[in-house]
């Protein structure tokens, strides 16, 4: 009998390893808003690690975050450090790594544990304000609980960048 459920528990993970390398190992998680200002009072909310604390979805969970910054204050090179004892905001750090004025920032995301990513931000004059596209980019690789959570990713990463557009845009449109 114990032989039959060792058998049977090996083959359900087998199985549950194979299917798991179906599933995506690339994540893109994206969301919009409209905000009601010129590109140039948006971009700088983007290119300056500095400015996240007036706006992260993250930070307003743990606001003793320790963060240190290094590199220029703003525009590539531009680096963002954090370590937090609440999960959900955790260590790692962020850099940038390309920067277009007043119309597109890519940032090099690093979570210690968790592994790497890339993020977005696409601006674009609109009437009446700054189309903003905020993107989120990972590669799960092989590892099979990885791509089983990254089913998940859309609704977890989707929650918090909408809370932090909403920031944004708030802070923005007050400026």
């Amino acid at each position: 009998m114990l032989k039959k459920l060792l058998i049977g528990f090996v083959g359900l993970v087998v199985v549950l390893v194979i299917v798991s390398q179906f599933l995506p190992a690339h994540v893109h998680v994206e969301r919009q808003t409209t905000v009601n200002a010129a590109p140039e009072a948006v971009f700088p909310l983007l290119n300056n690690p500095k400015n996240t604390e007036k706006w992260s979805p993250w930070l307003e969970r743990d606001r003793n975050t320790a963060l240190t910054y290094s590199g220029p204050a703003e525009g590539v090179g531009a680096k963002l450090s954090w370590r937090s004892e609440n999960r959900e905001v955790g260590v790692g750090n962020l850099e940038i790594t390309e920067s277009k004025p007043n119309s597109f920032v890519r940032v090099a995301l690093a979570f210690e544990g968790h592994g790497e990513a890339t993020s977005t931000y696409n601006l674009k004059a609109v009437p009446g304000g700054t189309e903003l596209v905020w993107g989120f980019d990972t590669d799960l690789g092989w590892n099979p609980i990885l791509r089983y959570m990254g089913l998940m990713f859309e609704t977890w990463i989707g929650a918090d960048y909408e809370r932090g557009l909403a920031n944004l845009k708030r802070v923005a449109e007050g400026a």
